[in-house]
């Protein structure tokens, strides 16, 4: 194969990794949404988050979590090392910036599954990445998907229902917006954000160079 033969995108440093973030209210069906987006995609590369809590039985450290000591986490949140971080019960959590960044520039896809603060916080260092948020489809929807569950009781459940609206207040900062009402429908938008995603421009950075090079070549 001549090196004008070669896909363009390989001619000038490859295409670079989509960043898709995901958030929405606890009970909306973001996880279902997840796990089938990555059971077409499989090759989404992962995050190893830091945390300050204890590994639980089975946990491997830079498997599951990067395990560290509260006083190391505090001097690399200072540092500006994580591009979101949160307290929850007591114990710091943390996704590291450079990793992700790595995995980026080597074209890597990455997807996050993510809390809306969480969320805002990626926007300020990533703010190139797709930012989507899954709506239920009516509020009566969303308190009947949480008592569907039965596991939550009902102080749980009143607290979770006004966690919700504070995060829908957040909706307007992300750039997509998908209702789960038809599990289907909300599969396909969130397939179509994600393929569409791929091919913006400055994911393939070197395609239009690439293609012109090829009549300055001729």
């Amino acid at each position: 194969m001549r090196p004008t033969d070669a896909p363009l995108d390989n001619l000038h440093g490859g295409r670079k990794g989509l960043c898709m973030v995901l958030s929405a209210p606890s009970g909306a069906g973001k996880s279902t949404l997840v796990a089938r987006l990555r059971a077409e995609f499989p090759g989404f590369a992962y995050s190893i988050s830091c945390t300050t809590r204890a590994p639980r039985v089975g946990e491997e450290d830079g498997v599951h979590y990067h395990f560290l000591t509260r006083e190391t986490f505090i001097i690399r949140r200072d540092a500006g090392d994580f591009a979101e971080w949160a307290e929850v019960h007591g114990n710091f959590y943390g996704t590291p910036k450079a990793p992700v960044e790595e995995k980026l520039s080597r074209g890597q896809d990455m997807l996050f599954d993510i809390d809306v603060q969480g969320a805002l916080q990626l926007k300020q260092v990533f703010p190139q990445a797709l930012y989507v948020f899954i709506l239920p489809p009516s509020k009566e929807v969303l308190e009947r998907r949480l008592r569907g569950r039965g596991t939550d009781s009902d102080e749980v459940i009143a607290r979770r229902m006004h966690n919700a609206l504070g995060e829908l207040k957040e909706a307007v900062h992300f750039d997509y917006h998908i209702v789960n009402d038809d599990l289907e429908e909300a599969a396909d938008e969130l397939r179509a954000v994600f393929v569409a995603g791929r091919a913006r421009a400055i994911c393939r950075p070197g395609l239009l160079p690439g293609l012109m090079a090829q009549w300055e070549s001729a």
